[in-house]
């Protein structure tokens, strides 16, 4: 979810900023005023908040690793700056400095990728040294983009124009191009990957038509219409784990759940139903019309809808296997988090089942961080770090002040410590392993 002033209401004193589900929709990651929070999402009763952080307040970007306790934070009172955090430990592993404000971020077991208006930086994750920065990428001022959880390939996906919706499918591991689709006439508004890198769902700043493309090949498979009456603003697109649906929120009150299905001639054969054939005539009247006309014939509709109690707040959703059954998941500038459950057979309209409020407390923690700033007396400001891509131009730059130890300038490790091989497996992640940190020897780029 991109940030954004707070809604009016009693939700805008507490201080809701952003939110995102990591790549497996097992977490939600909240940021506020006071900071970021971190939620198991594991079970459709109770919502546990598994963290609280309070390193920097005004956090606009989070952004979990999976189920480990790395987590990558952006504040507002320092946007040029990444963090990388261990939050069980409550320690800072490294932060990054860059030329411009980050605008997203984005990152799987092998590659995090921090996106700016007008240039792109792939990191290797396991020690946070640069791999390739993309430069004078075309103007994104929302910093869309989206990088494939499966690490065999991490493909990331980014806007090829300011103008058009063309897309860039980018290969994070090769560092190269894959392909550039044409993917609409209007520029891109959402991108999303499912979750094995092979499906490529996209909607422009209309947002009447979601596609799917076949990755890497770009092309389409699937083409969906959420709408004819408005235009509207996407705000998420996520694939179900098993890419058989595809959800899509936005500013309006509806949210779509579409079925990713083939149709083939044989079955509508085999159903000699009325809207059958009516969907024959239909197919063959569009070879005589316009072909804006025969294209929206050929669109599906949405198999399943939500329909919020609210309209024009942001949010984002998610499809997940919740306690063995589907279940959409929307986390709304309102300060909720809304759980619905969903027909994989029939479709419709799904069911809420719960709706979980983000903010319970809020109001200790708001004066416990009051008292402790009035308690501060002797705060010394720290230098301003160093461009993150000015010391890459630059190798012979002495290292920020900020650099944490044991890492260099040039976003290698040096002699000090790297993220632990446990938190990027697929395996279970051992938190309570005491040797997490292994040191690693000196490395030449």
């Amino acid at each position: 979810m991109e940030p954004q002033e707070a809604p009016d209401g009693p939700d805008a004193q507490q201080g809701f900023i952003c939110a995102s589900f990591n790549q497996d929709t097992t977490s939600l990651s909240m940021g506020t005023k006071t900071g970021y929070r971190l939620f198991s999402v594991t079970s459709v009763d109770k919502l546990d908040c598994i963290h609280e952080g309070v390193e920097c307040p005004d956090v606009y970007i989070v952004e979990r690793l999976f189920s480990s306790s790395l987590v990558v934070v952006v504040s507002l009172s320092m946007p040029r700056r990444m963090n990388v955090y261990h939050f069980k430990k409550g320690t800072e592993i490294c932060n990054y400095s860059y030329s411009n404000n980050i605008l997203s971020v984005r990152l799987n077991r092998q590659r995090l990728v921090v996106c700016l208006e007008e240039s792109i930086y792939i990191h290797n994750i396991k020690d946070m040294k640069l791999l390739k920065t993309l430069l004078n990428t075309p103007t994104n001022p929302s910093g869309l983009c989206a990088l494939s959880v499966n690490h065999s390939n991490s493909y990331l996906a980014y806007p090829g124009s300011a103008t058009i919706g063309e897309i860039t499918v980018y290969d994070a591991n090769s560092l190269s191009t894959v392909t550039l689709i044409q993917a609409h006439d209007s520029p891109l508004a959402a991108l999303t990957f499912n979750a094995s890198g092979s499906k490529l769902a996209s909607a422009s700043e209309k947002g009447t038509v979601i596609r799917v493309f076949s990755i890497p090949e770009g092309d389409k498979l699937f083409e969906f219409r959420r709408g004819m009456k408005r235009y509207v603003s996407i705000s998420s697109l996520s694939f179900s784990a098993d890419g058989q649906f595809l959800c899509a929120s936005s500013n309006t009150e509806t949210v779509h759940i579409f079925k990713l299905e083939q149709h083939s001639p044989r079955e509508d054969e085999e159903s000699p139903t009325w809207s059958a054939y009516v969907g024959k005539m239909f197919t063959a009247a569009s070879t005589y019309l316009p072909s804006q006309v025969s294209d929206m014939m050929h669109q599906d509709r949405a198999f399943a809808t939500v329909r919020l109690n609210m309209f024009g707040l942001k949010n984002i959703c998610a499809l997940a296997m919740i306690q063995k059954l589907p279940r959409l998941l929307v986390a709304s500038s309102d300060g909720f988090l809304y759980i619905y459950n969903v027909d994989p057979q029939d479709g419709g309209e799904c069911v809420l089942v719960q709706k979980h409020r983000l903010f319970e407390g809020d109001d200790e923690l708001v004066e416990e961080k009051k008292e402790e700033e009035e308690n501060t007396e002797d705060v010394t400001p720290q230098p301003p770090s160093q461009s993150y891509a000015a010391t890459v131009a630059l190798p012979s730059t002495p290292p920020s002040s900020t650099t944490l130890m044991g890492y260099s300038e040039e976003g290698g490790a040096q002699k000090g410590e790297v993220i632990p091989e446990h938190e990027l497996a697929e395996s279970p992640v051992r938190l309570d392993d005491e040797n997490e940190f292994p040191p690693v020897g000196n490395q030449s780029n």
